[in-house]
């Protein structure tokens, strides 16, 4: 006998032998059982995915003699005839060869003749959406009022291509697409049958190649299996996909990681010496950067897809809002690599635009001078007298007539905070906690914050360690940040941000309110103003900034 391939040998038979695509087995399954068989059926999706395979389950199944748990029984003289390709009551069309007018009219000739073997007559019509306007206006009266024998099943991988008069008169059933796990388990299933060795991580690498559609992937399955002279295994595997193994990916991104551009271009260029598919490549490197971000949000969420073991170690070296930069950087990438003079100078222009655009945060960037500020050894303060003792919080067993020294001396160390903050190269998180919090006292070696105890949501050790980082490098020191949670009443630069916010949305409501020209509106034609549309904005005028209220 010859030899069939992988996808038609193990096309499902039933609707249990059915992978991915439950939610239209069971509607069916269900509809067949209660004998609530809908006239015409449209199944969509991407191909590969099963919509000829599943239309053909039903064919067979609704002309069943003894159904089985709503599947065809496969004994019986009808499955026997339809699975030799004799029923004659199957009239299967493919609509891209078949798509004129007078040609579905012939076919629609027929259906009012009985069924010669099974219990319907039925149309099944692949590639739909390439029938004809006038073919489609032909089969809608048909379509809508067909006989009781006729059943009609649509097949396409464009729904949008078919009028919506079509679409009206059918049951449709999106069809999904795949996921690698699930094609890697038929894909393992089937080679454990025919008694193939096999490497389980060039089976995921076929999936992924597959893009959703098994039977993309069992033909890649059948490429391999004769390029692996009847084995599939992973080196074999990347030769025919041209790709390369994850390693030299990994190198590549630790590289990255370590803001080595040296060695980035390196890799590269050994990993060039392989004639790689730099396109497949960007995706690796995407599907690494994605794992990271999940890692990052959910150190305890397990992936066993994933293969790669530098994920812990990147997530280390990088924080989110890098591994989000470059994600997307790679992600646009894509595009650049038809347009690059080469693919290799495109894949080397997009890993170089990660290391361009990365935020420093707060690090002393390599092979660069430190900044001014960074040469003082001691906090910047803007009263001088105020460096001989730094105020402290918790000194309060002070005599009583030095209360109000103290609370002096309070708010200007608050003042000072500020200022050393908006010099600190800081942001999202980390700049939040330095904001909510009170200096309580700083010398060479720590630096003292209380943080108020309705904002430690902010205290975690990735912000301390970006807050610590960006002191040291003000200070030009190895500092240490200790930060305790309580309560305080003095004004923390957040809540001056807040307060000068307020203050300056209401000057501009009084500014508005008393303008003269505002007032003659008020006067001679009943105006008003409307709550919440007076804001204040910023104009600066020969460096010196004027607030216009609107």
């Amino acid at each position: 006998m010859a030899y069939q391939v992988l996808a038609r040998k193990w096309r499902p038979q039933n609707f249990n032998q059915l992978v991915g695509q439950e939610h239209v087995s069971q509607s069916l399954a269900n509809a067949l059982q209660h004998d609530r068989l809908h006239h015409a059926y449209l199944f969509t999706g991407t191909r590969g995915v099963g919509k000829t395979t599943v239309a053909r389950i039903l064919v067979k199944a609704m002309n069943c003699e003894n159904l089985t748990d709503s599947n065809p029984c496969d004994s019986c003289q009808v499955c026997l005839a339809f699975n030799e390709g004799r029923f004659l009551d199957l009239i299967e069309v493919d609509a891209a060869s078949r798509s004129k007018v007078e040609e579905t009219r012939d076919l629609l000739d027929n259906a009012q003749y009985a069924p010669h073997q099974g219990k319907y007559k039925v149309y099944l019509i692949d590639e739909v959406h390439m029938l004809s306007g006038h073919s489609f206006n032909a089969l809608l009266k048909t379509l809508e009022e067909p006989p009781p024998h006729v059943k009609f099943l649509l097949a396409t991988t464009d729904p949008q291509k078919i009028p919506v008069t079509v679409l009206s008169r059918c049951l449709q059933f999106n069809l999904k697409r795949l996921m690698p796990e699930q094609i890697t388990a038929q894909m393992r299933f089937i080679l454990e049958q025919e008694q193939i060795k096999f490497n389980v991580a060039a089976l995921k690498l076929i999936s992924r190649a597959a893009d959703g559609s098994m039977r993309d992937g069992l033909s890649l399955l059948d490429q391999a299996i004769s390029f692996g002279n009847g084995e599939v295994v992973l080196e074999t595997v990347n030769t025919m996909l041209g790709t390369v193994a994850q390693q030299p990916v990994d190198d590549i991104l630790l590289a990255l990681a370590n803001n080595n551009a040296a060695e980035l271009l390196q890799r590269i260029e050994d990993v060039s010496q392989l004639t790689p598919d730099f396109s497949a490549i960007l995706q690796q490197v995407l599907a690494v950067l994605h794992r990271v971000t999940i890692t990052q949000a959910v150190p305890s969420f397990v992936d066993n897809a994933f293969d790669s073991d530098i994920i812990p170690q990147l997530s280390e070296l990088l924080v989110t809002e890098e591994v989000q930069l470059f994600y997307q950087i790679a992600l646009i990438g894509q595009n650049d690599l038809d347009l690059a003079p080469d693919p290799r100078s495109g894949f080397e222009m997009v890993m170089l635009r990660m290391l361009t655009f990365r935020p420093d945060n707060g690090e002393i960037p390599e092979k660069k001078n430190p900044p001014v500020v960074a040469k003082e050894k001691k906090p910047k303060i803007e009263n001088p007298r105020q460096q001989v003792s730094t105020p402290t919080v918790k000194e309060n067993i002070e005599p009583e007539n030095n209360s109000q020294k103290n609370r002096t001396e309070e708010i200007s160390a608050i003042n000072n905070w500020s200022v050393i903050v908006s010099k600190m190269k800081l942001r999202s998180f980390s700049l939040q906690l330095a904001n909510n919090c009170v200096l309580i006292s700083m010398d060479d070696n720590v630096c003292h914050l209380l943080l108020d105890s309705g904002h430690a949501q902010l205290k975690s050790t990735r912000a301390e360690e970006k807050l610590q980082k960006a002191l040291q490098v003000y200070c030009s020191c190895p500092i240490k940040l200790k930060i305790e949670l309580g309560k305080t009443d003095v004004m923390t630069p957040a809540r001056k941000i807040i307060q000068k916010g307020e203050q300056r949305q209401q000057d501009a409501v009084d500014s508005i309110n008393n303008d003269g020209n505002v007032q003659a509106l008020k006067e001679h034609f009943d105006a008003r103003i409307m709550p919440g549309t007076t804001e204040s904005i910023d104009i600066k005028l020969n460096n010196t900034t004027s607030s216009e209220k609107l």
